[in-house]
């Protein structure tokens, strides 16, 4: 039981536990051993002196006493005019239980002027998660480093889950990740939200990055669970962090918009017995209605901006599924119409599959089944357990014994790649359904 409860405060704080070791020490590999180092205290004191009342707090302790303890020990193998590695080692430790006290939310309002640049941005934003953000998307890292990162230390992801994202071998991802260490450390990437002049060109990435971990948390890569509400919440909060750093700028407006519309289903994704409900047999009562208000409110406020973008698009199209009071009610032509316009902003395989499906939604499944073989010959989402499951529930609307036996093979070529169990599950109740209703 208290080896689960580690590993549960693990995935819920192990990211700000990072983070703040990484503002403390200025390392990041050495950050990470002391976490690792902690964790491995935790299971050896923990069944015997009890689960602490601030786990993180605790962790945080240990972790920082130890890292003062190695920074002492450099210092004097140094000389005398490494007075900042010798400063280091004098300081306090610090109060880890005031770091992890409850706090208010991030305000939801725009900042004073007097606090705003010219261009538009807060000139300081106090939050360590929000720095390893921007330090993940340094533009000193390659692209890939930047996002596998992110998913090991914001989302807590192993090396073998984040290459099974990449489609690619263990060791790959992992000398993917020991050179981006080394270069956060070789180029002395500062752990710092970027000055207001600087924020333009690291702002994409930053989004993409925080929209990575609200969809590892709306739909975790495996285990145990669909939703990793955590994640979620983590990155709303963030989201709201940088709605806070850049007030004016329509996208960051919009994804906090999206990921307030989408979040806002999490309650009714999966059933009380931990199935998975698709979202059109989902209990509309159970979604929230606040989160759902908000979404749209923020949406409704960029609008006047006139800077449309990839984000405010996709929360246009959440915002449709949230006001639906039915799935039957639900505008299908419009969502469609909308995965147009995110293709011009994204066009991607992924995002092709999406507007298929919504196409065969709107029009009827055999238009969105011509567009998934479409896809289907471009080979690029063969592992992709998504197309095949979508490719199943369009011909499984079709209708017909050849469809539903096209369908099962496609439940089953999805089962094959899919690693949540919730979705496993899933899978496989809906291709013995199909069998079922044949026979």
């Amino acid at each position: 039981m208290l080896t689960r409860a580690v590993e549960e405060v693990c995935r819920r704080e192990g990211g700000r536990v990072l983070a703040g070791l990484i503002r403390r020490f200025g390392d990041f590999s050495l950050a990470e051993d002391l976490l690792q180092d902690a964790y491995s205290k935790a299971l050896e004191c923990w069944p015997r002196d009890g689960l602490p009342a601030n786990p993180a707090a605790w962790l945080t302790t240990v972790a920082r006493n130890a890292g003062l303890d190695h920074v002492r020990r450099a210092a004097r193998t140094l000389d005398d005019s490494s007075q900042a590695l010798a400063q280091l080692a004098q300081e306090p430790a610090g109060d880890a239980e005031a770091d992890f006290a409850p706090s208010a939310p991030a305000a939801t309002t725009a900042p004073p002027a007097s606090c705003v640049s010219p261009a538009g941005y807060k000139l300081a934003v106090d939050d360590d998660r929000l720095r390893l953000i921007f330090i993940c998307c340094h533009p000193a890292l390659a692209p890939g480093a930047q996002t596998a990162l992110a998913l090991r230390t914001l989302c807590g992801l192993s090396t073998r889950e984040i290459a099974r994202a990449y489609c690619e071998t263990e060791a790959t991802t992992a000398q993917r990740l020991v050179r981006a260490k080394r270069k956060i450390a070789d180029a002395r990437i500062p752990f710092i939200v970027p000055a207001p002049d600087q924020l333009p060109e690291r702002l994409a990435l930053v989004l993409q990055v925080i929209y990575l971990v609200f969809n590892e948390g709306y739909g975790a890569t495996r285990g145990q669970r669909l939703v990793r509400t955590d994640l979620c919440r983590e990155a709303i909060r963030l989201g709201r962090l940088m709605a806070e750093l850049a007030p004016r700028d329509a996208e960051v407006q919009g994804l906090l918009a999206l990921m307030l519309l989408q979040h806002a289903r999490s309650g009714a994704r999966v059933s009380a017995e931990g199935g998975l409900v698709t979202l059109e047999s989902q209990d509309r009562s159970l979604w929230d209605g606040a989160a759902i208000a908000e979404g749209i409110a923020v949406l409704d406020a960029v609008l006047p901006l006139r800077q449309p973008g990839p984000y405010q698009v996709q929360a246009a199209i959440a915002a449709l599924h949230g006001k639906a009071a039915s799935a039957a009610a639900t505008d299908w032509r419009q969502i469609s119409a909308l995965y147009g316009a995110l293709l011009r902003y994204l066009p991607t395989p992924v995002v092709e599959l999406n507007a298929a499906v919504a196409l065969g939604m709107a029009h009827g499944p055999a238009q969105g089944l011509a567009w998934i073989a479409r896809l289907e010959q471009g080979g690029q989402l063969a592992q992709f357990h998504y197309l095949h499951a979508a490719k199943a529930e369009l011909l499984r609307r079709q209708g017909g014994a050849e469809a539903n036996a096209a369908a099962i093979a496609a439940y089953a070529r999805a089962y094959e790649l899919t690693a949540n169990a919730v979705e496993l599950e899933y899978l496989r109740s809906r291709s013995a359904q199909l069998r079922q209703d044949g026979l």
